[in-house]
């Protein structure tokens, strides 16, 4: 990606396709939007899940995003994912749109002037969304937002081309992330447990009754079924995929 815009050549669609298709976890997946949202002379990406209609918060319908972390909050503390205009045209079209929240007059809860104020003050006034969904059906979408001049028909459509493959990506992802959490033993979690509270092989052992050794094995188990190359890697993915606490 940097060597096509070193080389004075805006991205395609299909130069990205193999790094994707490469990505590992959720956060190489997170650097990866950074950069593509940098090359499309954006401010801030998010991959989202079609919320339901009974869900009133952004955020726990985010899968990654690196919106302002004020912006975020205070767009779900005033309850603004309700009667959202982006909301209803994601549930009612899977075309691809932009959105200028200088714009947004409609809504009908008066809203309107604090949603342009908001996106105005962190300059993200222009939002393409590209709407998809993985092989379960599961449907979501990916956005750009920053205050740009228009995305061209050929900047949209080698945006959606990339929106499924990330999307896609992510589910993957996820699916081999429970796969892991199913393959470990009862055993192997308290270790990791532990460890992530900080506690020695030795002190690990005498807490399980076990000897040093055997806290050792489980926890050199757990990394290789986390695919990670040491016990802090494990722990720091244990906790992203919730397998502990």
């Amino acid at each position: 990606m940097a060597a096509l815009v070193q080389a004075g050549r805006a991205p395609r669609g299909e130069d990205y396709i193999d790094e994707i298709t490469g990505l590992k976890t959720q956060f190489d997946v997170f650097r990866f939007m950074k950069r593509l949202t940098e090359a499309y002379r954006c401010r801030a990406f998010m991959v989202l899940n079609l919320p339901p209609v009974t869900s009133f918060e952004l955020q726990s319908n985010s899968v990654i995003n690196n919106w302002p972390a004020e912006l975020l909050a205070t767009y779900d503390q005033e309850g603004l994912m309700t009667n959202s205009p982006v909301l209803r045209r994601l549930r009612n079209s899977t075309l691809p749109f932009i959105h200028e929240t200088t714009a947004s007059t409609n809504r009908d809860d008066g809203r309107a002037q604090l949603i342009t104020a908001l996106f105005e003050r962190f300059r993200m006034t222009r939002c393409i969304y590209l709407p998809t969904h993985d092989a379960s059906g599961l449907r979501g979408a990916v956005s750009l937002a920053g205050d740009r001049e228009l995305f061209t028909p050929e900047e949209i459509k080698d945006l959606c081309y990339v929106a499924l493959y990330v999307f896609d990506r992510l589910a993957e992802i996820r699916n081999m992330d429970i796969r892991v959490t199913d393959a470990l033993t009862d055993r192997e979690i308290d270790c990791l447990n532990w460890t992530a509270a900080g506690k020695t092989s030795a002190e690990i052992a005498e807490i399980l009754t076990l000897s040093e050794h055997t806290v050792n094995h489980y926890l050199n188990r757990a990394t290789k079924k986390l695919d990670t190359v040491n016990r802090t890697q494990a722990v720091a993915k244990a906790l992203r995929v919730g397998l502990i606490k």
